[in-house]
Parts: C-alpha cells; sequence; structure tokens
C-alpha cells in the first residue's frame, strides 16, 4: 500500500504543479484562464498560485513523510473539494473552470486513495 500512496501523492502533487507555476510566470494566467495578469483578477490568481504551491510542497513531504500525510490530505482536500463546491454553486460554467474541474474531479481518486491510508487502522 505503501507504493500506491507515494504514487497518489506525487500525482496529487503534479496536479497542482501547472496552476502553481503562475506565481513564477504570471503570463500563464491568459493561458490557462483567459485572464489579464495585470488586472485585479490576474492578480488574485496569482495569489492562488502560491497557494497551489503550498499543495505541492506539502505532497511532495507527504511522499516521504508519512506522519505529515494526515494534515497534507486535509489542506489538499480542502483545495480540490473546495473548488468543486465552489463551481458547482456557480452553476459550472463551461471555459477555462470546466477543465479545472475536470482535474479536481480525477484527482478526488487519489485523494481517496491517500485519505484511506492516512487514517486507515494501524496495523
Amino acid at each position: 500500500m505503501e507504493w500506491l500512496t507515494r504514487i497518489c501523492w506525487i500525482l496529487l502533487g503534479a496536479l497542482h504543479v501547472m496552476p502553481a507555476l503562475v506565481l513564477f510566470a504570471p503570463a500563464l494566467t491568459e493561458r490557462l484562464y483567459q485572464v489579464d495578469p495585470a488586472g485585479e483578477v490576474g492578480i488574485l490568481l496569482i495569489h492562488r498560485a502560491a497557494m497551489f504551491l503550498t499543495i505541492v510542497v506539502v505532497a511532495a513531504i507527504a511522499v516521504f513523510d508519512p506522519g505529515s500525510r494526515r494534515l497534507a490530505t486535509i489542506v489538499t482536500a480542502i483545495s480540490m473539494i473546495g473548488f468543486l463546491v465552489v463551481y458547482a454553486r456557480a452553476g459550472m460554467p463551461a471555459g477555462a473552470l470546466q477543465s479545472i474541474a475536470r482535474a479536481d474531479l480525477i484527482g478526488l481518486l487519489p485523494l481517496a486513495v491517500v485519505a484511506f491510508s492516512a487514517w486507515r487502522p494501524a496495523g
């Protein structure tokens, strides 16, 4: 089970790399979200990239540190499930957000694996 858990953490980290890169390359906001990086929404998306970098970092730590996995699972779940709830409440609009929602939906499978692993009874 350990190898599967590690692979799932790698997948979850990888899922968040592209949006995290916006922090270092703000012009990606146009490509990923069709938003001007200099505008107010662009600035918020660049800050959002810092939050995604947090997910990448906690996922990377969780690959190697089983003691961090419960907290890493919570942080990652809040991000992914939170977005899906907000997206659903907004009426699931088409466009850039739809592809993000699809990615997060796919990411729920590895998230379920790491959650199960983090909270399964020892032994």
